[in-house]
């Protein structure tokens, strides 16, 4: 069974710093764009940043300058290092992954979700 599972979320204190972690399971050929997704209560999801097979980075403006996304393709795991948390900042937050499973077929996968709680 494909699946992508999340790790990290937690309460921090506005300020601090928090990693999420994201690894793909299962019998997967390819892993093409991964990324990290946000949902406040009441709110779309929304684009975090995401990273391509060879490491090209892209950014929501939220993100710029706090936040880091970085992958390891031999773990087939997605890293998000969330730097000077702000309490605007909380929100339950997705890995996102575009998975190779069989010929050219791609598929979009979600994680469960991990809820950030930034407090004051």
């Amino acid at each position: 069974q494909v699946q992508l599972v999340e790790s990290g979320g937690g309460l921090v204190q506005a300020g601090g710093s928090l990693r999420l972690s994201c690894a793909a399971s299962g019998i997967i050929s390819r892993i093409g764009v991964m990324g990290w997704y946000r949902q406040a209560p009441g709110k779309q999801r929304e684009l975090v940043a995401s990273i391509t097979s060879d490491s090209k980075t892209n950014y929501a403006d939220p993100a710029k300058g706090r936040f880091t996304i970085s992958r390891d393709n031999a773990k087939r795991t997605v890293y998000l290092q969330m730097n000077s948390l702000k309490p605007e900042d909380t929100a339950v937050y997705y890995c996102q992954a575009n998975l190779g499973l069989s010929g050219s077929n791609w598929y979009n996968y979600w994680g469960q979700g991990t809820q950030v709680t930034v407090s004051l």
